[in-house]
């Protein structure tokens, strides 16, 4: 049996681990949390390093992305130097291609979802295979990346807009602390700001991106609204149960009531390619997901009891 782990700087109350057959192997997926704690996770990485079959980066990219342009988290570095055997990965590499796919498949199987809809996207640089594939759902977008990072009120539109503005904000916010810039450890289980971008959430129909970022500044009443999304656990669903959701979807597939980070997933594709990873393409991922049979979980979400 092959074991995949993903070490986390975010809550330990959401470690999970599941035992799972793919293509006739089987394989031990987890994840442990630090609570925040990056010099702990450093320290986990270089335990387990050399005695699992591949690592992931959880709570924290190395990589942010807009256009061609590439920027290294400094504070995300320590953890991806710490494995000198086992690969590591922060799950960019699904996030190019498994997200981007999961848009388009979703698009082409339900047109009614995006055409005409308003959609908010927490954050397009964390999440570039998502924000390319949105320009062409005719959907209209909002990117929220300087609401949801940095905390500014300022929505942006169109996708060139931000990736100009990014140039030149990026290099400076990659060196920030990562505290300042995303919720980790204990701060993934606050009560969310409802009210700081209330407008926002009111005016989008579908919202989408990375589950901590939606749900830190979610309003009480999201009704009848569609969550596209990926690591979420049954407490989460509960919580957008509690607020009206009307639909979730998940770009990474339901694992034992679950959905597992692209970080946990991009190991599991690594460990089933069995390469070295600066060899694995991105034909390569496209390749395994499409023999294992990758398609965006969805399901409707339970309110009061009643499901919709």
């Amino acid at each position: 049996m092959k074991r995949v782990v993903s070490v986390s700087i975010g809550s330990s109350t959401r470690d999970s681990k599941a035992i799972i057959s793919v293509c006739g192997q089987e394989f031990s997926i987890e994840r442990i949390g630090t609570d925040g704690d990056i010099d702990k996770a450093v320290e986990l990485i270089k335990e387990l390093d050399g005695k699992v079959a591949a690592l992931g980066m959880g709570g924290i990219d190395l990589y942010l992305w807009s256009g061609n342009r590439r920027y290294v988290l400094r504070e995300a570095k320590k953890l991806a130097r710490a494995a000198q055997i086992t690969p590591i990965v922060d799950g960019s590499g699904l996030k190019n291609t498994l997200e981007r796919r999961a848009i388009e498949y979703l698009a082409a199987d339900s047109p009614e979802l995006f055409q005409g809809k308003r959609v908010m996207l927490t954050c397009a640089v964390d999440r570039f295979g998502m924000a390319e594939s949105l320009q062409h759902t005719g959907s209209e977008v909002l990117y929220g990346d300087f609401m949801f990072i940095l905390g500014l009120p300022f929505p942006i539109y169109r996708l060139r807009v931000l990736e100009k503005a990014a140039g030149i904000v990026a290099p400076l916010v990659v060196q920030l602390p990562f505290r300042l810039l995303y919720p980790i450890g204990d701060k993934q289980n606050e009560s969310p700001k409802k009210e700081k971008f209330a407008k926002f959430y009111d005016w989008a129909d579908v919202i989408a991106g990375d589950f901590h970022l939606i749900r830190k500044y979610m309003p009480d009443d999201v009704s009848g609204k569609t969550i596209i999304t990926n690591t979420v656990t049954p407490e989460d669903i509960d919580f957008l149960a509690q607020r009206g959701v009307e639909q979730l979807i998940t770009t990474t597939p339901n694992i034992h009531g679950r959905s597992f980070g692209t970080n946990v997933m991009e190991g599991l594709l690594v460990a089933l390619l069995d390469k070295p990873l600066d060899e694995i393409t991105p034909e390569d991922y496209i390749r395994a997901m499409d023999e294992i049979g990758f398609t965006p979980r969805r399901e409707r979400i339970q309110t009061e009891g009643c499901q919709i």
